[in-house]
C-alpha cells in the first residue's frame, strides 16, 4: 500500500514538468512497474529511490523517451513523451541536460572539448562565444584550471565535475542526474552534493536525483519518491520519510537485511535446485 505523505495526486499540479501515471512496464516476464504514479515539480530537486532492480535506471529512460510504457503515460512539459515523433523528441532532449553513472566522457577529447562538445553539435555559436560559456561552466564546478586535461588525467570526482559541466552547458531546464554519488570520496561526494543544490538554485532548473545514498538525498531533496515493487510506497519530503512507520521505508532507509524488500531474486527451493531433483550435487554440469 502506497504511503502518500504528499499525495500522488499532485501529479495534476500545473508546476509539474514531469508526470508519471499509472506506468506498467515489464522486460520479458518480469513487471518492472505496476502502476507507478509520481511527479516532478518546478524548480525542485526530486529524489528518486529504491532498492536495486527497482526500475530507478528504467524511469529516466521512460522520462527521455528512449523506451515507451506498455500503458499508463509520461509526459514531460505537457507533452506525452510516447506519442513524439524524432524532430521533437530531440528538441525535448535540448531541454534537458543528463549527468550519466559513470560520466561518460569521450576519451579522446580534452576537458574543455567534451564540454563543448554538445554546443557544437547543436547550435552554431561562433567559437569566442562557445570558449566563454564552457571556460564559464567549467568555472562553476571548479575546473576551469583542467580545461586541457584528458579525461585519463582526472580523478573520479574530477570527471564527475566535468560530466556535469557538460550536462549545464545548454543551459537546461531539466536536470537528470544519474546515480551522481557513486564511487566517490567523501570529499568529492561532498563537492558533488553542494554542486546540485548550488545548480538548482542559481540556474532556475528542476533537477531528478536518483540514487542509493539515502543521507546525501536528505541534503539536497526538496521531494522524494521511494519505489519498491513496481510502485511508489511513500513520498514527500525527506524529513516526511524520515518519521515514517512504514516498513519498507524503514527497511530501506535503515539498511535492514530482513524486511518486506526480499534480498534474494525469485528462484526456485535451493535445495531442490542443487540436488537437481536426482538426490545428487550437480558439479559443472556433471552428477
Amino acid at each position: 500500500m502506497t504511503e502518500n505523505v504528499r499525495p500522488a495526486t499532485a501529479s495534476a499540479a500545473t508546476d509539474a514538468v514531469v508526470e508519471v501515471r499509472g506506468v506498467h512496464y515489464a522486460v520479458g516476464r518480469r513487471e518492472i512497474f505496476a502502476g507507478l504514479d509520481l511527479a516532478v515539480r518546478r524548480g525542485r530537486v526530486t529524489a528518486i529511490m529504491g532498492p536495486s532492480g527497482t526500475g530507478k535506471t528504467t524511469l529516466l529512460r521512460l522520462i527521455t523517451g528512449q523506451i515507451a510504457p506498455a500503458s499508463g503515460e509520461v509526459r514531460v512539459w505537457g507533452e506525452r513523451v510516447a506519442h513524439l515523433g524524432r524532430r521533437e523528441l530531440f528538441a525535448l532532449r535540448r531541454r534537458t541536460g543528463m549527468l550519466f553513472q559513470n560520466g561518460a566522457l569521450l576519451t579522446d577529447l580534452d576537458v574543455f572539448e567534451n564540454v563543448a562538445f554538445p554546443v557544437r553539435e547543436h547550435t552554431n555559436l561562433p567559437e569566442p562565444l562557445i570558449r566563454e560559456l564552457v571556460l564559464t561552466k567549467l568555472h562553476a564546478v571548479g575546473l576551469r584550471g583542467a580545461a586541457r586535461l584528458m579525461p585519463s588525467e582526472l580523478s573520479g570526482g574530477m570527471a564527475r565535475r566535468v560530466a556535469l559541466a557538460r550536462a549545464v552547458v545548454m543551459d537546461p531546464e531539466l536536470l537528470i542526474y544519474d546515480e551522481p554519488f557513486v564511487g566517490l570520496d567523501p570529499i568529492s561526494m561532498g563537492v558533488i552534493v553542494r554542486l546540485i543544490r548550488q545548480m538548482n538554485r542559481v540556474l532556475g532548473i528542476t533537477s531528478i536525483v536518483v540514487s542509493h545514498d539515502v543521507h546525501e538525498l536528505a541534503a539536497i531533496a526538496d521531494d522524494s519518491y521511494l519505489l519498491s515493487q513496481g510502485r511508489c510506497v511513500a513520498s514527500g519530503s525527506p524529513e516526511d520519510l524520515r518519521r515514517s512507520d512504514s516498513e519498507v521505508v524503514r527497511q530501506f532507509l535503515d539498511g535492514v537485511a530482513d524486511g518486506p524488500v526480499p534480498f534474494h531474486y525469485p528462484a526456485p527451493d535451493y535445495r531442490d535446485e542443487l540436488l537437481g531433483g536426482t538426490g545428487r550435487m550437480r558439479i559443472g554440469g556433471r552428477a
